[in-house]
């Protein structure tokens, strides 16, 4: 019997097989360097171009690629730039245009530093400080649980350039990691190693104004018309990473013997899989439908349903299939951890209380789109 998981693994390495040679414990800039030396960074974007937006297909390959062969930090510490930092960086010149070059060749990691120190998802409550003066800026403040931030280049710094919450009062600063008065620190975590996750202080660090991205002011708006892509990002990892849990289940199912036969023959077993697999099912579906509308139109809704589809649909999956594995499961590198892990869907890039919200805000436009079905076919005629 063959599955479509096991087609969809086996074109995936049959297209990155540079990733076979690493080490199974490989890093997100290990895996960086990689992918940027054989020239598939660029390829996650239409024409190669960070300004023209992601192609959803080339990036939900590549993420399934390092998903498959890494630890889930790793493909994380991948996930985030692909998805945010570089097509912001896009939108700069001088350092920005220089570190977005650099990236794409995978000689530069760029860490996203948008939550901040007792603000978290609340970026218009943000506390890091961008002083602009006539011939520099000046960044002061924390951010937290940075992606990267152990192991980056250099750092997109969200920081506020005036008080209040307004949207304009906000604006990205392109941080060196190694300028005086930048500083790393781990997370208190192990649950993501490969991330380089961590805290990064900023004190008073002074830079060029050339190191504005985008635009004084423009820093809400650039990040929210680019969470939509990391949002998409998340849902494309999601189908790659329960495809392999699903499949790497089934295996097991089938030879795990049991009485006369296998786990897999016990009905109540096959019942319990196959609605996990329909929950994967239905929200790759929601994901090919909506991957257009997201990364050309940044669409909020399309990606808000795609987070919190995401989020529920890794829960669901890593599950079910942690519990129908049994004792494997709790494996080093099982579901059971996984699932801890992978608990980051829920949470990271707006919680799913957040999205859904946004979900709720545009009800009439989302039944609107539920009664957009095709007209019936006209009756035939008696005799025609």
């Amino acid at each position: 019997m063959t599955a479509p998981a096991l087609l969809g693994d086996r074109v995936t390495r049959d297209a990155y097989p540079m990733l076979d040679d690493l080490a199974s414990d490989a890093t997100g800039p290990d895996v960086w360097r990689t992918l940027g030396a054989a020239g598939r960074l660029a390829r996650v974007y239409r024409d190669g171009d960070p300004r023209r937006g992601v192609d959803p297909a080339g990036l939900g390959a590549l993420l399934t690629a390092v998903d498959r062969r890494c630890p889930l930090g790793t493909t994380l510490a991948v996930c985030v730039p692909l998805a945010t930092c570089l097509p912001l960086l896009a939108g700069g010149d001088g350092p920005a245009a220089r570190t977005l070059a650099a990236a794409l060749r995978g000689d530069a990691v760029v860490a996203l530093a948008a939550t901040d120190d007792g603000a978290g998802c609340d970026l218009t409550s943000l506390t890091t400080e961008v002083t602009l003066r006539d011939d520099h800026v000046e960044v002061s403040g924390v951010k937290r649980w940075i992606t990267n931030a152990t192991a980056c280049d250099a750092v997109l710094v969200l920081a506020r350039h005036r008080p209040g919450p307004h949207f304009t009062n906000f604006t990205w600063v392109l941080v060196p990691a190694d300028a005086p008065g930048v500083r790393a620190e781990p997370a208190d975590t192990d649950l993501f190693d490969g991330a380089g996750a961590g805290h990064l202080f900023f004190d008073r660090v002074r830079l060029g104004r050339e190191h504005v991205v985008g635009g004084v002011g423009r820093g809400l708006s650039g990040f929210a018309a680019h969470i939509a892509v990391e949002r998409l990002a998340g849902a494309l990892w999601a189908v790659g990473l329960c495809r392999r849990v699903l499949t790497e289940t089934w295996r097991h199912l089938q030879d795990r013997r049991y009485g006369d036969g296998t786990l897999w023959h016990l009905e109540g077993i096959r019942q319990r899989y196959a609605a996990a697999l329909l929950r994967a099912r239905q929200h790759q579906a929601l994901t090919e439908s909506l991957a257009d509308a997201v990364a050309t139109r940044r669409d909020a809704t399309a990606a808000a349903m795609l987070k919190a589809s995401a989020a529920g649909t890794v829960e669901r999956v890593l599950d079910e299939c942690a519990h129908l594995q049994g004792a494997y499961g709790f494996r080093s590198d099982g579901p059971q951890r996984l699932r801890a892990q992978a608990a980051l869907f829920g949470i990271g890039g707006g919680t799913t209380e957040v999205v859904l919200s946004v979900v709720a805000g545009a009800t009439a436009d989302v039944l609107a789109d539920l009664d957009r079905s095709p007209a019936p076919e006209p009756p035939v005629e008696p005799g025609r």
